[in-house]
């Protein structure tokens, strides 16, 4: 029987997926020990379990080198890859807003060419110019976006807000919700054609956990 491959997002969702699949009766507990490994083999059920980077997730199951895939919404969202979301997990639950000074609430949909800090540049440009109509400036960083509009080098950002504590402590609010973000259960194309009967008692198995349908 051939594997069917999952890739989980190295962190978080991917210790929370790998809870959900022991309970399915999945054997993917050396994943929960101290190890160097990216690649784990459940030999009886005839699964491979990757961990890659959250955003390389959706170019792993796009492109067929895993069948699925467990990654956060915004993730999706960002790359806009070409598969099929199946389910929504409902754990990793954050979301996606515009974060800034207090004073930039009322105005920053008036701004001519807003400069807009994010990781996500493509959720940033479809949240202010395809919804909003606006002209934006983008400006991509990797880390410690707060910093931006507190330097001068942006007015807002865009980034995953779950508690608001690291907002707070640095004088900045949430000034609109984009979207809400968790963790999706995603599916390559072709493998769903082939192995329907096996990715579906898969799905099924993390409904009757999940409750979702």
């Amino acid at each position: 029987m051939k594997y069917l491959t999952i890739a989980l997002a190295k962190g978080r969702l991917a210790e929370l997926a790998i809870d959900m699949f022991i309970d399915m009766g999945l054997d993917c507990s050396e994943m929960k020990q101290k190890t160097r490994k990216l690649i784990f083999t459940d030999e009886k059920n005839a699964v491979k379990f990757i961990l890659v980077k959250a955003s390389d997730v959706p170019t792993y199951v796009e492109y067929g080198a895993a069948d699925i895939g467990i990654v956060g919404k915004d993730t999706l969202l960002e790359e806009g890859r070409n598969l099929y979301e199946m389910i929504n997990l409902g754990f990793g639950k954050c979301k996606m807003a515009v974060c800034g000074k207090a004073n930039m609430r009322t105005k920053m949909f008036g701004v001519n060419n807003l400069k807009v800090a994010s990781k996500y540049p493509h959720i940033a440009e479809s949240f202010f110019r395809d919804e909003k109509g606006q002209t934006i400036e983008i400006i991509k960083l990797n880390g410690s976006v707060e910093l931006a509009p507190l330097v001068g080098l942006a007015d807002v950002i865009v980034d995953i807000v779950e508690s608001g504590k690291t907002l707070e402590e640095n004088g900045l609010e949430v000034l609109y919700d984009i979207c809400p973000l968790s963790a999706w259960f995603v599916v390559n194309r072709v493998s769903m054609k082939m192995y329907t009967e096996r990715i579906m008692s898969i799905v099924e198995g993390i409904r009757e956990r999940i409750g979702n349908g």
